[in-house]
């Protein structure tokens, strides 16, 4: 019959060529080993295992996440019950530090305060012996220049319009600094500024001054050198 006929030139192919897909042939899976229905089957697998990945999650699953999360909220009330009963301690021992800590805190601001007193002290100290150092250096210079002051003094007495304003301006100078001479013709007798060398008897009565025989000075306040001095009841 027609239908049952073959044609020639597919006659003349031979099976490499009619396994080959370049010539139109396909090739056998029985040649690789493998059956075509094992990988219609494999084939199958594939497209359910891409449609369940496709579809929403059902009731299970999401009942499944439900319970998962019960189980992290159970572990979460555990953590907080841990957590509680850890601060719980915590504030137990640090109530007895703070008591330890008061104490201590007492103590050392105590310390710091007798440390700070000791100190201002100690400052105070330096600063007032360092003034008197101070002073007491140029009280010496002052006291080297009174032999230059009583022989101006005594110039004076001879010639006081020529030395009269050279003298007050050196006073003047001096007094600046912390020298003055002691005025005490007239005044009463202090024998912790002058030196009496020398009395003439009077109605009685308190001695008083009446003549000034080698000026006195004083030095900030102190007196430098006593005057002597001449008094009369």
């Amino acid at each position: 019959m027609d239908g049952d006929m073959i044609d020639p030139a597919e006659s003349k192919m031979t099976d490499e060529e009619l396994a080959d897909p370049q010539h139109g042939g396909r090739r056998s899976h029985a040649a690789d080993g493998r059956d075509v229905h094992d990988d219609d089957e494999r084939a199958s697998e594939i497209d359910d295992v891409t449609d369940s990945l496709r579809r929403p999650p059902t009731n299970h699953d999401e009942l499944g996440h439900d319970e998962l999360g019960h189980d992290e909220l159970g572990h979460d009330e555990l953590a907080d019950d841990e957590l509680a009963d850890a601060v719980s301690e915590a504030r137990d021992e640090f109530d007895v530090d703070v008591a330890a800590l008061v104490a201590q805190s007492d103590e050392y601001k105590d310390l710091a305060q007798r440390v700070q007193a000791d100190f201002d002290n100690f400052r105070r100290r330096s600063q007032a012996q360092a003034q008197a150092d101070a002073e007491r250096a140029t009280g010496r210079l002052a006291e080297a220049l009174l032999p230059v002051l009583d022989a101006a003094e005594a110039a004076y007495l001879r010639h006081p319009d020529e030395i009269g304003p050279l003298l007050n301006q050196m006073l003047t100078e001096l007094k600046k600094h912390g020298l003055e001479a002691v005025d005490l013709e007239g005044q009463p007798f202090d024998p912790e500024v002058a030196e009496a060398v020398a009395h003439d008897p009077g109605e009685g009565g308190d001695p008083v001054v009446t003549e000034v025989l080698r000026s006195g000075y004083l030095w900030k306040g102190r007196v430098l050198r006593a005057a002597m001095v001449k008094t009369k009841d």
